[in-house]
């Protein structure tokens, strides 16, 4: 938290208005007296709107801990700006038995918070930040080794559900070229002209060789050990859904790929992954994980999918329209995320001419 942790929330200055209206909810929901503390922006990641707080009675006992999500003011609600999507999505994930927050209250109106909001339950542990990670987490060879490998273990969990039956309603499958096309978009935001090059070769090699997209069903979109949240070494909460959707699941596989992949990475932004592809896609095979063919194909998306992102928030950060030092951190593996995703859709297509192989 950036806060005071004994400051009540009426100290705070939420943007417009915020914290009086969270205040205003609980008092409705939880009883009078209820006082919301310890309001303020989440330390870990770089989500501005999303923050953490706590319900206290009149005597100072816990009612709850939660994270509250906010949709950005002035931006189309779609997609991942759309908070209140997720509601439903993790509802059913947690009625599934997976580890995701509960979801006490959301609402797609701006009655209550003034923006469509989401409010889940804060869950035990911390997120392991693959470059930085906290200094709790040890970095023992084998410990960090086993994190990566419980996470695609935790994987394979939700790439099991059966969507159809949980989900019958929530979206349509994205079919890959719209995928493929979505991420152009963002691609155009580029200002360096060799990022704009590489990444259009991307795309470009991506959309000639395009593999089955079965199996289709629940993607996280962002599938990594900086969404989960570990306890004492355990896997516990799989947190921040908000590029989740239905589609080609190989997606999600070939996103873990990327994050571990060192030669996707400058020297001064190396993952903390010690583990091999192989080894991630065995203990994601062995726990029941069905997406296993076309790799090479799904890790490269995951490059342009990644590299895409990072283009258009240097941009943001750079014209000062949303600051953020992390992405001039992040903008030198930029090229080589791109260089490297057109070496593996290259490698796709000698392997997706042979067929798929296990």
């Amino acid at each position: 938290m950036t806060n005071n942790p004994n400051h009540p929330l009426t100290d705070q200055t939420g943007p417009e208005g915020l914290a009086d209206r969270v205040q205003r909810m609980m008092e409705s929901e939880r009883g009078i007296g209820a006082q919301v503390i310890n309001f303020g922006i989440m330390e870990d990641g770089h989500a501005g709107l999303t923050f953490g707080f706590d319900v206290v009675d009149p005597g100072g006992a816990s009612l709850g801990s939660y994270v509250l999500k906010t949709a950005p003011a002035g931006v189309t609600r779609r997609g991942n700006t759309d908070v209140f999507r997720q509601a439903p999505l993790l509802r059913a994930l947690k009625q599934a038995g997976l580890p995701v927050p509960e979801i006490p209250w959301a609402s797609p109106d701006e009655d209550q918070l003034g923006t469509p909001f989401l409010v889940m339950e804060r869950m035990p542990g911390r997120v392991f930040l693959v470059w930085e990670p906290h200094a709790s987490f040890s970095r023992d060879g084998a410990r960090v080794r086993d994190l990566w490998l419980q996470a695609a273990q935790l994987l394979a969990r939700v790439h099991s559900v059966d969507w159809q039956q949980a989900l019958p309603d929530w979206e349509k499958p994205r079919p890959l070229n719209e995928e493929l096309d979505r991420w152009k978009n963002v691609l155009r935001h580029a200002q360096d002209p060799d990022w704009l090059a590489a990444g259009t070769e991307l795309g470009e090699l991506l959309a000639s060789r395009l593999p089955d997209e079965a199996p289709v069903g629940v993607i996280h979109g962002d599938f990594q050990p900086g969404n989960i949240l570990y306890v004492n070494g355990k896997a516990g909460g799989l947190i921040d859904w908000e590029l989740a959707s239905i589609g080609a699941q190989g997606l999600d596989v070939g996103w873990i790929l990327m994050m571990s992949d060192s030669e996707a990475w400058h020297e001064s932004w190396q993952p903390v992954a010690p583990v091999s592809a192989p080894d991630l896609i065995g203990a994601y095979r062995e726990a029941g994980g069905p997406a296993y063919h076309n790799l090479e194909w799904y890790q490269a998306l995951a490059h342009y999918r990644l590299g895409s992102i990072a283009c258009l928030n240097v941009k943001l950060h750079r014209t000062g329209k949303r600051q953020d030092a992390l992405w001039e951190r992040f903008a030198p593996s930029i090229p080589l995320l791109f260089s490297r995703g057109i070496e593996l859709a290259k490698q796709a297509d000698v392997h997706n001419s042979k067929g798929a192989a296990e």
